[in-house]
């Protein structure tokens, strides 16, 4: 083996003889955050700010299937009116802890950062999300970050938006995350960036719908014993070969990290 395949490095997957023209292959990994970069669902973190670190009776009352925006907006204005601010949410944010293995993944991924674009798709927030990947020194590895808008008001308030509009049944209200990695897939596309695989990690109900539009060509790590890993394995069984992709279910991140380098090993 080269050396170069020994560390997965770059000089290794060009294609073609002459340097001059060669590439190296490209790659788009798609990441969600609740339950998958961070261990916990961000949204449920944010009550440790609240009076007792609960919500009251109301607010803990089910929210109406699709409207969980609504329901989280609700919440904020909640925590804002018991004087939680930005440094409150942030300190809160920057804390969550990372999913098993991911601090490995990442570092796989800084050390391979050529070869793979890397966008994250959430239902979160922007204002979180961000605080927490600066938190962890990862955020330049992401290319683009697409999640529900967030700001503080004149209030020192935290308030939240919906990400867009769509007509998926399938999906909440306020995001399609098909929608999103298909329109990106092809704003790419006509920049001439075509990736040779998608991978996509993830845990929820949200996360499968995206990853139903994924190819053969492609791979879906969803993580195991979450909704999106239930569902690709009731598909498989009521509908044999409709779910095209690859799909490798993770406990630790570095299962996904293992996965991409014994591929890239291949390509060697």
């Amino acid at each position: 083996m080269s050396k170069c395949c020994e560390g997965v490095g770059l000089p290794c997957l060009f294609k073609g003889v002459g340097m001059a023209n060669a590439r190296p292959a490209r790659y788009l990994l798609v990441f969600d955050f609740d339950e998958t970069i961070v261990d916990e669902n961000s949204d449920d973190s944010v009550v440790r700010a609240a009076p007792g670190q609960a919500l009251p009776e109301p607010l803990q009352q089910r929210f109406h299937q699709g409207s969980y925006n609504e329901y989280m907006q609700r919440v904020l204005t909640f925590l804002g009116d018991n004087g939680v601010r930005i440094a409150d949410f942030k300190a809160i944010y920057e804390n969550i802890p990372l999913s098993p293995g991911m601090p490995e993944l990442f570092q796989f991924l800084s050390k391979n950062h050529e070869l793979f674009e890397i966008i994250l798709i959430s239902d979160a927030n922007m204002f979180g999300i961000e605080a927490k990947l600066r938190a962890a020194g990862v955020y330049s590895l992401f290319r683009k970050i697409f999640s529900n808008p967030s700001s503080f008001d004149k209030r020192g308030y935290l308030t939240l938006g919906p990400y867009h509009s769509h007509k998926c049944l399938d999906c909440p209200a306020n995001m399609c995350k098909r929608k999103i990695l298909t329109e990106y897939l092809a704003e790419r596309a006509q920049e001439e960036v075509e990736f040779e695989r998608v991978f996509y990690v993830g845990d929820g109900a949200n996360d499968f719908c995206p990853s139903v539009a994924l190819t053969s060509a492609d791979v879906a790590f969803p993580r195991k014993g979450y909704p999106m890993h239930r569902m690709t394995q009731e598909m498989e069984k009521k509908q044999p070969g409709v779910f095209k992709a690859t799909v490798v279910p993770w406990e630790s991140a570095t299962e996904v990290t293992r996965y991409l380098q014994e591929h890239l090993k291949k390509k060697c």
